[in-house]
């Protein structure tokens, strides 16, 4: 798409998914904010809403911890990464830490208090259009995966279909 292969900005956000009842009350919480009993889905995505990095948690999991590990994997794996967009459940210290410990700068994007309704924001669309992608996939509206690695591998395979689905369309446009 013209763009540099190496990503230097994502968003991260999480999803939280009920769990079906092969899941295991080792890997499953409940989140009190989004009254789901299950699993949590952190991911950070590239600006084209490209996945950088998952990481599948218990629902009871804090977002600032979870993306704490999670942004550690995705700078270490892309390391021209320099901004990442974030809600407001991502203020506090990790901001801070992201600066000094991974040299990342964690902007938040937050809701005016005079907004009503549904209102489209800065970058964390791209985020939420990542999430509407894997609703798609139906074996994702729900966690059924006995391991948390395994609900990673799914994110990332329907993830896949998605990327070959793009592929294949800016090829027919390319030869149409």
């Amino acid at each position: 798409m013209g763009r540099d292969a190496e990503p230097s900005a994502g968003v991260i956000d999480s999803q939280s998914v009920k769990a079906d009842a092969v899941v295991g009350s080792d890997s499953r919480g409940f989140d009190g904010g989004k009254l789901v009993n299950g699993r949590k889905r952190h991911v950070v995505v590239d600006t084209l809403g490209l996945p950088l990095g998952v990481m599948v948690t218990a629902a009871d999991t804090g977002d600032r911890a979870a993306a704490q590990v999670l942004l550690r994997q995705v700078a270490d794996a892309h390391h021209r990464l320099a901004l990442v967009w974030a809600d407001g459940d991502y203020t506090g210290s990790l901001v801070e830490y992201c600066l000094t410990g991974l040299a990342l700068v964690l902007s938040i994007v937050k809701r005016s208090d005079d907004m009503r309704g549904f209102v489209v924001l800065p970058k964390r669309w791209i985020v939420e259009r990542f999430f509407a992608h894997l609703m798609r996939t139906r074996r994702l509206a729900r966690d059924y995966e006995r391991r948390t690695t395994s609900a990673e591998a799914m994110v990332y395979w329907s993830m896949i279909l998605l990327m070959t689905r793009r592929l294949a369309a800016t090829r027919r446009r390319l030869q149409g």
